[in-house]
């Protein structure tokens, strides 16, 4: 990159891209020109795209685009001076503007900033009734959405969700997103969000050191909205539901309590050991909903479910597991081109004797110790009651980041929506 001040008001950038470069070189490169724009207090930008002809490839100067509105975005609703201007950017070029292809990513910038909203909202703003009021809102952009209350959760056998909120003075929901871009009746694709709003760990309490994090215990969630939102958007040419389960977990009179026993929605029982171990609770319900109500092609599931995958993996990864290895590939490819990379780790049936319970089917945590992420998706396989093809990102090291990457700021990251948009394009559509 080379820049050239023309006056003080004004300056000429030039930035080589190398031929064939991949998609995500060329958005990583209009994030850099974002970030020295950002620096150098800039207000607008006269994108020549012209000049790029050489490079052969017909939606380079949109992928540019992308790069740059994605590292664009922040979060600064609560501050009463703002910190950033808002980039205006105009694309002067002499060739004819396919917006067919810049509203594709355009619809995927709206859904990955939704879903980066939704996790950077603090949880007294953005508890369970807030977040299912908000999504109804989605029926506007052609989304079918269901939302099944509290009582009704309770009438339909939902006991291991309800448990998990019910310490807190707010309600607790299942909600469903529906986007119907075939015009046959083929099965959906499903994708099921873990909507923990915030996280204290109920009665076996977390410590409070950077337990103001534990607002982003939802991201698997807005992943899932922030994905549906992209679909309809974009008129994807695909059959695709969204379940979220949306809870608070406090320590109130009325919290579960260690020890505690609640029949599941599948009709297996759980003995609670740790209320901390809440996110496969409300998954555990929310999967074989999906399952009996839309028996879709497939089940992906989403959560900020373990630390121990953060050790395992650091924040370069999200944990990958699944009973199906085409599926399995299918998201791991999908990841390397966005770059929002998933390591497959293992299943086994011999991790399940570390998840029996003497009282119950199963426990909730696995106090041998050890394995913590596989034996909490070894956990949530057991939800998944007809072999139906189902996959699990643990995004607990993913979500959020107190340092920024090549695509985002510091904070809420999306992702997730990038990835499954791609895998649904690559091979779905």
């Amino acid at each position: 990159m080379l820049s050239f001040d023309l006056n003080p008001n004004q300056k000429i950038i030039l930035i080589s891209l190398k031929k064939n470069q991949k998609p995500n070189e060329i958005e990583k490169s209009g994030a850099k020109l974002t970030d020295f724009l950002n620096i150098d207090g800039a207000g607008s930008a006269h994108i020549i795209s012209d000049t790029i002809s050489v490079n052969s490839k017909s939606d380079a100067i949109y992928e540019f685009l992308h790069g740059m509105r994605l590292k664009s975005y922040s979060f600064d609703r609560y501050k009463s001076k703002k910190d950033s201007n808002t980039l205006k950017l105009n694309i002067v070029s002499s060739k004819k503007f396919n917006k067919k292809i810049y509203d594709k990513y355009k619809a995927i910038e709206l859904g990955v900033n939704y879903t980066k909203d939704l996790v950077s909202e603090p949880g007294n703003i953005l508890h369970p009734d807030e977040y299912a009021k908000r999504l109804t809102q989605l029926k506007k952009i052609g989304l079918k959405v269901s939302v099944y209350n509290e009582k009704q959760l309770k009438k339909m056998g939902c006991n291991a969700l309800v448990g998990v909120g019910q310490g807190s003075i707010r309600g607790s929901y299942l909600v469903t997103l529906e986007w119907r871009g075939k015009k046959s009746n083929s099965k959906p694709l499903a994708f099921v969000g873990k909507g923990v709003c915030f996280d204290t760990g109920g009665i076996s309490l977390k410590p409070a050191r950077f337990m103001e994090d534990m607002t982003y215990d939802m991201a698997g969630s807005a992943v899932v909205v922030g994905l549906m939102k992209n679909l309809a958007l974009r008129k994807s040419k695909v059959n695709a539901v969204g379940v979220v389960g949306l809870v608070e977990n406090m320590p109130g009179g009325n919290a579960q309590r260690p020890g505690d026993i609640v029949k599941s929605y599948s009709g297996k029982t759980i003995e609670v050991l740790n209320t901390d171990a809440e996110g496969r609770l409300v998954l555990a319900d929310a999967i074989t909903f999906t399952e009996k109500k839309f028996k879709p092609n497939l089940i992906v599931d989403l959560a900020t479910l373990t630390g121990a995958i953060v050790v395992a993996l650091g924040s370069e990864y999200a944990g990958l597991f699944s009973n199906n290895d085409n599926l399995s590939t299918q998201i791991h490819e999908a990841g390397e081109k966005v770059e929002e990379k998933a390591w497959r780790l293992p299943l086994h049936s011999n991790y399940d004797k570390l998840m029996n319970s003497k009282n119950a089917d199963m426990q909730n945590i696995n106090y041998v110790g050890g394995a913590g992420s596989t034996t909490a998706a070894q956990f949530l396989q057991r939800f998944i009651l007809n072999k139906t093809p189902w996959a699990h990102l643990d995004i607990a090291g993913m979500a959020f980041s107190k340092y920024a990457g090549a695509l985002n700021s510091s904070g809420a990251t999306g992702y997730g929506v990038r990835l499954l948009n791609k895998f649904i394009e690559d091979n779905y559509e």
